[in-house]
């Protein structure tokens, strides 16, 4: 059945945006228990994460300071960010049954409230939320991973070693660059070979031993190379022991690994696709995945939230416990169906704007079931 034009605007109408006592009474109930809920779980989680962990960090003789303020204090954002879909619907599931096993829904919509406007203080919370995980996503946990990441590579795991081989980069229409392999212990590219192509022809082609990174003039410093151009037909050589020249590429671009893209707020993960489509960095799928997942987790929040309560503004047999049991499976689906996703993106089946959206789509669809579905 379609919602027809008239049936929209009486929809549309429902949701007046005056705050109410019952509007208030939602909101604090809403953000409260999401709040509690947050402390609590991310307390539960700090401890078994540290229990897991000890070992490590008293064998890397990791700093004490370290632990609470560069690891644990950028832990918290990430992993309130990653599980936030859950502790919404949670925090719906919980206080909704609660209110609902308290005969307050029945009392509520008796007193000629409609479920449609009931829903108004949940979409309000929901959106204070929303605004909350934007900002956490694309300023606030960037850094926080930086920190955190650092700490992790430095006392936790194992010490990460640039292996980079064989790089191919388009660093600009037309300019082709090639790197037979790069060593971060001198920060220098061996092999290296720079052409020049217009249409199907060649117009020049610069290639060295060796080109090493001068940190000072942010340039690379090329070590017995050798210049060809071509025109008309004829080529023209020119070689030499050294050449300083500037690139389209720094040399950040051979340590930047896949997890980098967590680190880069949202300005410069932007600038890094650019950079990246432009050069046909195969790696580009992961900075999508992450760019996409950063705006469509958030949004999530709505979509459980309509969920929740159409799932628990009934009372049930099972009570609270079977709302809740219902609740944390729904939202762990959705976490599982998130990650899931970006397996479409790895195997080419999917762009990551479509992938990653899917589960959205997806959970739009149960929620507006849900809700039609739901005792009114």
């Amino acid at each position: 059945m379609k919602l027809s034009k008239e049936g929209f605007k009486n929809w549309v109408r429902d949701f007046k945006p005056q705050i109410t006592t019952i509007d208030r009474y939602i909101i604090k109930k809403f953000i409260g228990t999401y709040v509690v809920a947050l402390l609590l779980i991310i307390g539960i989680v700090i401890i078994f994460d540290l229990s897991e962990k000890v070992d490590k960090f008293v064998t890397n003789q990791a700093p004490l300071k370290l632990i609470i303020f560069q690891y644990y204090a950028n832990f918290i954002p990430y992993f309130v960010n990653m599980f936030s879909p859950m502790f919404v619907f949670i925090t719906v599931i919980f206080f909704t049954s609660k209110m609902a096993a308290n005969t307050e829904i029945i009392a509520i919509l008796a007193g000629g409230i409609s479920f449609k406007r009931l829903m108004w203080p949940y979409f309000v919370s929901a959106a204070a939320i929303v605004v909350f995980s934007l900002i956490l996503n694309l300023y606030v946990i960037p850094p926080c991973n930086k920190g955190r990441l650092a700490f992790e590579q430095k006392y936790v795991k194992k010490k990460y070693e640039n292996f980079a081989r064989n790089v191919h980069y388009q660093i600009s229409p037309g300019n082709f660059l090639y790197v037979q392999s790069f060593a971060p212990s001198n920060n220098t590219a061996y092999g290296f070979s720079l052409e020049s192509i217009e249409g199907h022809d060649i117009v020049s082609k610069l290639s060295a031993t060796e080109a090493r990174w001068d940190s000072t003039a942010q340039g690379w410093r090329l070590k017995d190379y050798v210049l060809r151009t071509f025109e008309d037909g004829i080529e023209n050589v020119k070689t030499g022991n050294s050449l300083d020249t500037v690139l389209a590429i720094t040399v950040d671009d051979f340590y930047r690994r896949r997890n980098t893209v967590q680190t880069l707020p949202d300005g410069q993960l932007r600038r890094l696709i650019r950079d990246q489509k432009v050069r046909g960095d195969k790696d580009v799928m992961f900075s999508l995945i992450e760019q996409n997942e950063r705006w469509a987790m958030p949004f999530a929040a709505f979509i459980l939230t309509l969920i929740g309560v159409s799932l628990s503004s009934v009372k049930r047999r099972g009570g609270i416990g079977l709302n809740l049991g219902i609740g944390i499976a729904l939202s762990f689906s959705y976490i599982l169906f998130l990650r899931f996703a970006q397996m479409f993106v790895y195997s080419g089946s999917l762009p990551p704007f479509i992938a990653l959206w899917l589960p959205n789509v997806l959970y739009l669809g149960i929620a507006i079931y849900l809700y039609r579905i739901a005792p009114k």
